[in-house]
């Protein structure tokens, strides 16, 4: 490949059309016709000496050589576009729309002080909350599918570590929390303020796992101790665990912090779980072409501002704080589902453990 022959207009229609895997879409995104796109591509093949796509049902899949040079070819894009279109963002005046992941743990606790600081602020953006399925959501942000990933993703600050600069991912430390065990307040083991591994190993328990595994931290602390746990069902959101434990005699595990944002915390007795088990460190991802986009920096400081308005309620408490000392915990608001419209909010008051 001749890079001085290169015409770079063939590296934007690479880029949308990775994004749209189609076509026909990358066309209408271009403003070209479906056979100069397909021209275009063509040429690129030519020039890189590379089978690029592969046409399937509903477009066109990227073969492993695209994707290898995608993440090299977006910020090279990005880079050019801040230099000759460099960008102001006015929260108030652009109006934006941003889509974050998150479980529906984090988005209950992090979307109340976003809707406030949308309103003081009088902004105009609108921001879709979407579910992680994943412990590991580099692929969303990748493919451009969430600007911005929150969550604890335990095993990304080696992996990212290990890329070192070349890395094309950004992570920041957000708030700690920590895991609890949750039951309803007149459960028969909520009448002691501690909660010993034998009657918490002897009870029937909900897991909570985003993608359905059979297993999660909790049975992998237990196996550390030569135990195991009797899990009746699985779910893949903490709210649904919420609910089954309040009407059951099941246990589950959950944040700390996600207990108030329930709706119904009076219902429900949190203890101090009987073993060893990692904190929660939520985490905030984005990836790194996004660096000096204005309006993405100014998303990273609104939920940077939302995380610093939690205060007390993700600190982690040594001794069994909030519902552990009187059996229950103070009623809170309401929980926010995962997918959501701030827009519409505005508009209406009201991991695997």
């Amino acid at each position: 490949m001749n890079f001085r022959t290169l015409d770079l207009n063939l590296l934007r229609v690479f880029d949308v059309v990775m994004t749209e895997r189609s076509v026909t879409r990358a066309a209408e995104r271009l403003a070209m016709t479906q056979p100069a796109v397909s021209n275009a591509l063509r040429r690129l093949r030519e020039t890189t000496r590379q089978d690029l796509f592969t046409p399937n049902s509903t477009g066109v899949v990227p073969t492993r050589h695209a994707e290898a040079l995608w993440p090299s070819v977006r910020a090279a894009l990005g880079g050019l576009r801040d230099v000759f279109e460099p960008q102001a963002f006015d929260p108030r005046t652009d109006a934006h729309s941003f889509t974050l992941a998150m479980a529906d743990a984090t988005a209950a606790v992090i979307v109340p002080p976003l809707v406030r600081l949308l309103d003081a602020e009088q902004t105009k953006v609108d921001l879709r909350f979407i579910p992680l399925a994943s412990r590991d959501p580099r692929a969303l942000l990748e493919h451009g599918d969430a600007d911005l990933a929150l969550g604890f993703f335990p095993e990304l600050p080696g992996a990212l570590a290990a890329e070192g600069s070349s890395g094309s991912m950004q992570l920041e430390h957000l708030w700690g929390c920590e895991y609890v065990c949750v039951m309803r307040h007149d459960h028969p083991l909520a009448a002691q303020r501690t909660l010993t591994l034998e009657a918490f190993c002897a009870a029937k328990h909900l897991r909570v796992s985003f993608a359905g595994r059979p297993r999660g931290f909790v049975d992998d602390a237990l196996q550390r101790l030569g135990r195991t746990r009797q899990v009746m069902i699985t779910v893949n959101q903490f709210h649904s665990a919420g609910c089954a434990v309040r009407q059951s005699d099941l246990l589950t595990v959950l944040p700390r912090s996600f207990v108030p944002a329930t709706g119904f915390a009076s219902e429900l007795a949190c203890r101090t779980l009987p073993f060893d088990m990692p904190g929660i460190d939520v985490a905030l991802l984005w990836h790194r072409r996004h660096e000096q986009d204005a309006a993405q920096r100014w998303l990273r400081d609104a939920v940077r501002s939302a995380a610093t308005a939690l205060g007390p309620l993700v600190t982690p408490s040594g001794a069994d704080g909030m519902a552990d000392r009187s059996g229950s915990a103070p009623p809170q608001a309401s929980p926010s589902v995962v997918a959501i419209d701030v827009a519409k909010a505005r508009r209406s008051p009201g991991t695997t453990p």
